[in-house]
């Protein structure tokens, strides 16, 4: 677990002040990374000292820059107005290979020959070739893992999570989450069966979702969602949205999930009760809510808490782990977030540090406040996951009052 309690930067600012230069810088990487995924791998595979025979220069420049056009014309007719699936499955896939074969061109290009002209191996040429061979053959092997982590039913994370104002009669209160399903282009209903057949496995309290269930509408998207109807728990399921309901029809999320039999939370709180003891499960809308012009979603932490017992535990869910400075601030317990993918495909996972303080895991904020980052339970846009596995999350509360037999 990490202690983020007491965290500054040398100035004594905040870790947020000091990212935010990094937070304006990031606005225009869209413009250019395009240009970058593609032109890097294609000058470090074929014109860096190879001395390939021309048909092979030229028919394999022709392949980048087919790519480099093609992405984002595939992009824009996935996900632009026409909302075409085979196109943002051909764009997604763009995407995630463009970025491992520039990670690895970046990454092993330099290193491997570096290392190659330290041990006297060959000429330039020689050198060159052996690291093309090298990174392509790496990417292919990564693409074809990846793939396959991505599509698998998530693993079950368990960890027991200490909360000291948790009463005794909810000690050992079951809670799984899943968040970031993100069905989409691909069809994954079957997918989706069995992630809720392993949630039914592990005889959960409560269970919840935080967000992100889709890309597209609900009337989209349904078939994918509806397994979702089928999860069972004692005491209750509950969901909130992820910024990705904002982008398709937030409140169509909303009904669907109420029509399923989840509580969607949205800035309320409902209590679960055990043993004599009371736990407050909270919920917020994302942070994005406000400005999708949807009347009534907003991020309102006050109004979720409104008329629950201050002397209370509280388990908070908010889709995006930024929100902890508002929990914390508030003495929440335990936030509940997604929203990182745990960056999904290394090494993501820096970018992803850049805006929000978490990326995987449980970590202390402030004197009382822990957060718990899930990795995701689905996967967005590439079809790749690449050190970065999926999760289904089993945490188990524990109270420092429960005794010693139990």
């Amino acid at each position: 677990m990490t202690d983020t309690s007491d965290t500054r930067s040398p100035a004594g600012e905040a870790p947020g002040a000091s990212r935010s230069g990094l937070q304006r810088l990031m606005r225009y990487i869209p413009l250019i990374a395009p240009l970058l995924l593609w032109s890097v791998p294609c000058w470090v595979l074929l014109h860096a000292g190879q001395h390939w025979p021309l048909p092979v220069a030229v028919g394999g420049t022709a392949l980048f820059v087919l790519g480099l056009v093609a992405m984002p014309l595939a992009m824009v007719r996935g996900y632009g107005r026409r909302q075409q699936d085979r196109a943002a499955i051909v764009g997604d896939t763009l995407l995630g290979g463009a970025w491992v074969l520039f990670t690895w061109s970046v990454l092993l290009g330099v290193l491997l020959r570096l290392v190659l002209t330290v041990a006297g191996v060959g000429d330039g040429q020689d050198r060159a070739r052996i690291v093309t061979w090298a990174v392509l053959g790496l990417t292919a092997v990564l693409l074809g893992w990846g793939y396959a982590e991505a599509r698998r039913v998530p693993r079950v994370r368990r960890l027991d999570v200490p909360l000291p104002r948790l009463g005794a009669g909810l000690d050992g209160t079951r809670v799984v989450l899943i968040t970031d399903t993100h069905y989409g282009p691909l069809d994954r209903a079957r997918w989706s069966a069995r992630v809720c057949e392993t949630v039914n496995g592990l005889d959960a309290d409560l269970v919840c979702h935080t967000g992100d269930i889709a890309d597209g509408t609900a009337e989209r998207r349904r078939a994918q969602a509806a397994p979702l109807g089928t999860v069972r728990a004692t005491r209750a399921r509950v969901y909130v949205t992820g910024n990705h309901e904002y982008y398709s029809e937030a409140q169509g999320w909303v009904d669907l999930m109420d029509e399923l039999g989840w509580e969607p939370l949205r800035n309320r709180h409902l209590l679960l009760e055990r043993g004599g003891d009371t736990l407050v499960v909270a919920g917020v809308d994302d942070v994005t809510a406000e400005s999708s012009g949807l009347a009534g979603h907003r991020a309102h932490l006050a109004g979720a808490l409104q008329g629950a017992d201050p002397e209370l535990p509280v388990l908070l869910l908010a889709h995006q782990p930024k929100f902890i400075d508002r929990a914390a601030a508030h003495g929440i317990d335990l936030q509940l977030s997604g929203h990182t993918h745990g960056g999904q495909i290394w090494p993501f996972h820096h970018l992803v540090r850049l805006d929000q303080p978490s990326v995987a895991g449980l970590s202390r904020h402030g004197a009382r406040t822990l957060l718990y980052t899930s990795r995701g339970t689905g996967f967005w846009g590439p079809p790749f996951r690449v050190f970065a596995p999926s999760e289904i999350t089993l945490l188990v509360l524990r109270s420092p009052q429960r005794s010693t037999a139990a």
